[in-house]
């Protein structure tokens, strides 16, 4: 059951997929029409599953599920990486790839693997001031209040 993101209830639980480049203006109003139609149907062991979603900055997908009606399951949480891989391929970009880092420079948000951000901190290129987003938020009430935050208050901090 397809509802709009913004009113999931704080303690909805998110997946974040972060694009390794923007996407179109074209490219997103197939994503939305994508994930309106996968939300729509989505289900765990046939029951309904209260979801919506969330693109930011032409990059960032986020899935919101209200586990409050019907909690996601294994087969649930497996269709929703499917799907995910399905625009992977149709739009040949990397979404599920944990191992890199966004922040931003300015308006501009950069993607590096997590290697080269480290080897930037170490140089100083980023800093505990530089936003970043911590993809590793698990409800909307942390998406919304610390996914994208100063370096020194995300996971990241420790390479600072």
């Amino acid at each position: 059951m397809l509802v709009d993101f913004n009113t999931l209830p704080d303690t909805a639980r998110v997946w974040i997929y972060q694009a390794n480049r923007s996407f179109t203006d074209d490219e997103l109003a197939t994503i939305n029409s994508k994930l309106d139609s996968f939300i729509t149907e989505w289900t765990a062991h046939g029951a309904d599953l209260k979801a919506g979603y969330d693109i930011k900055y032409k990059r960032f997908i986020t899935i919101g599920l209200d586990q409050s009606l019907n909690a996601a399951s294994g087969c649930s949480i497996d269709a929703s990486v499917h799907f995910i891989q399905e625009l992977e391929k149709e739009f040949k970009v990397d979404l599920l790839d944990k191992m890199n880092v966004s922040y931003k420079q300015g308006e501009f948000i950069a993607y590096k693997p997590l290697s080269d951000f480290r080897k930037m901190a170490k140089n100083k290129s980023v800093s505990k001031k530089t936003i970043v987003f911590n993809n590793l938020v698990t409800n909307k009430a942390e998406y919304l209040d610390n996914w994208e935050v100063p370096a020194a208050e995300s996971w990241h901090a420790r390479f600072m």
